[in-house]
């Protein structure tokens, strides 16, 4: 930590707000900045979810992110993060996802979040397809009080048997993490074999894990060693070859050992994720929204800025035209209005899913309707309820990962369930499960239940 910094407040107990709907976590995390306990600015987020939050309320006033009553109402579950990040206060994100969830391409993505010169909104200078399929891009020029975003999209892998518990390392890194785990009073060091094998067709390489009787200081030259001439217990554990999420995980620790504080934020929805719609809609109803709101992806080999920019403007009159399209249709559903809608190009199958929905339902929820749509662009939201060993095993990959980083300033939690992100049968074992890890991570916690 620099002069300059200002000294941080710390809990006595790691806090851990366990909230319902992701969103409410904002006023905990604008709470700890209030206390000092978080710095105002430079904030890094670990975010576990299966969904990037990381959308914009479309028509925000970028100015009222500076008035924390009116950022709270306006923010909800997919687009909390964003507007955060506007505010000056995160700079690093990173999105821990499971395999089932690929909503925005692994790996690093910079760019700015701003204020559009000529709407007032937040947008965004990325090109990926999950900000330009809700029209939130805007060329940099236009884009005023910009805020740089380091954002990282991480694959999780759920590991059986603890098969991943021993990440290649840097000698340096090693290094730290024995520096780490002495000052914790734990006994782990993780010197280097010559060895090598193959282990389901991959090349690894052979490491012994040795629990020492008492450890001490340690210097990276190969390995690490001893200082203290104490013996160790060698078990012999393996490790595959350097790989993109290693490189990544490496990263995060580097961003997160420079930064001051972070936050550890998880959806439980991160370890079993329902998409709520499919059980909302039939089959044949949620193909006709995925027809109507669908998105084309440019061709990025021919993409310029010009037609980059066609295509946010072209995607912004198509949302409009079905949030006005379903908002009418909440006042007249009539035979007549729905043929004058399913007239407008691009809305042909709107009379066929109006008659399907009435016959199922009676009166319809059109906003609701409209609300589904807007999931079914590039990508459909990921839906993958997991058996209890796919749970335990991605609780392994988290816990191994947690041990890994450094103490978090705060935690939160989201159980998404009263919406159904997160099953309502595997909720509450999920979360026990959870804090259990989190306890054998860092031990005692500051549990605040908000929901």
């Amino acid at each position: 930590m620099s002069s300059t910094t200002p000294c941080l407040r710390c809990y006595k107990e790691l806090p851990v707000w366990i909230v319902e709907d992701h969103h409410d976590v904002v006023p905990y995390i604008y709470r700890a900045i209030g206390s000092k306990h978080l710095p105002i600015e430079n904030i890094a987020l670990v975010h576990l979810d299966s969904h990037p939050d990381l959308l914009i309320p479309v028509d925000m006033l970028a100015d009222s992110v500076f008035d924390k009553e009116l950022l709270f109402g306006d923010l909800s579950i997919e687009n909390w993060i964003m507007p955060v990040v506007y505010a000056g206060h995160f700079s690093h994100v990173f999105w821990l996802h499971p395999f089932w969830a690929e909503q925005i391409t692994d790996g690093k993505h910079s760019f700015f979040v701003g204020r559009d010169s000529s709407t007032k909104t937040i947008r965004v200078t990325s090109t990926e397809s999950y900000f330009l399929s809700d029209g939130l891009y805007v060329s940099e020029e236009l884009l005023e009080n910009r805020k740089a975003l380091n954002l990282q999209v991480i694959k999780v892998d759920a590991t059986e048997h603890n098969s991943r518990a021993c990440r290649r390392e840097t000698g340096e890194s090693t290094a730290k993490k024995a520096k780490l785990d002495h000052s914790a009073k734990k006994d782990l060091c993780d010197p280097v074999c010559a060895t090598s094998s193959r282990v389901n067709g991959q090349k690894v390489e052979c490491k012994l894990s040795n629990h020492c009787m008492q450890a001490g200081p340690a210097t990276a030259s190969e390995g690490v060693i001893l200082e203290t001439g104490q013996p160790c217990k060698a078990t012999p554990t393996c490790e595959t070859e350097p790989h993109q999420q290693d490189e990544m995980i490496n990263d995060l620790l580097h961003v997160l050992e420079k930064e001051n504080a972070y936050i550890l934020d998880i959806d439980l929805d991160f370890f079993s994720v329902k998409n709520p719609f499919k059980e909302m809609y039939t089959k044949d109803e949620y193909e006709i929204l995925k027809q109507l709101y669908s998105f084309t992806k440019p061709d990025w080999e021919e993409t310029n800025e010009e037609a980059i920019i066609d295509c946010v403007e072209a995607r912004t009159r198509q949302l409009e035209d079905m949030e006005a399209a379903f908002a009418d249709l909440c006042d007249d559903d009539s035979e007549e209005n729905v043929k004058k809608w399913a007239a407008v190009p691009g809305m042909e199958k709107l009379g066929e899913l109006v008659l399907s929905l009435k016959d199922r339902m009676g009166t319809p929820d059109y906003e609701m309707v409209h609300q589904a749509g807007l999931t079914c662009d590039y990508s459909e939201l990921p839906h993958h309820v997991s058996t209890e060993k796919e749970i335990d095993n991605l609780m392994s990959s988290v816990k191994q990962l947690l041990e890994a980083l450094p103490r978090p300033t705060l935690i939160t939690i989201a159980r998404s369930s009263l919406d159904d992100y997160c099953p309502s049968e595997q909720v509450d074992s999920i979360q026990e499960r959870m804090l259990k890890v989190l306890r054998s991570s860092y031990g005692s916690l500051d549990i605040h239940l908000e929901y």
